[in-house]
């Protein structure tokens, strides 16, 4: 059991890094067809969904998103509660 709670909170630190290079990924300018914007494409097709959850209910404050730090704390806590369960199986 520990092998699968190990992978599921892989999973979820994977998710983590991704909707911090989405943040990153927002910074960079853009060509349209280069490798930063495939690479931005994939990691919006990724990440928004998720962060669209969000985004309706905490507008941006002083031009700041903030959205993306409430996004990463709900999901840490979704993997303790997840691995913690795994663990009582």
């Amino acid at each position: 059991m520990f092998a699968v709670a190990r992978a599921v909170s892989t999973l979820f630190e994977i998710y983590e890094f991704l909707i911090i290079a989405w943040c990153i990924l927002s910074w960079i300018p853009r060509r349209p067809g280069g490798f930063v914007d495939d690479l931005a494409t994939v990691v919006n097709d990724l990440v928004a969904p998720y962060m669209n959850l969000f985004r309706r209910f905490i507008p941006p404050l002083g031009g700041i998103d903030f959205s993306p730090i409430v996004a990463i704390l709900v999901l840490g806590v979704l993997q303790n509660v997840v691995v913690q369960l795994l663990f009582r199986l």
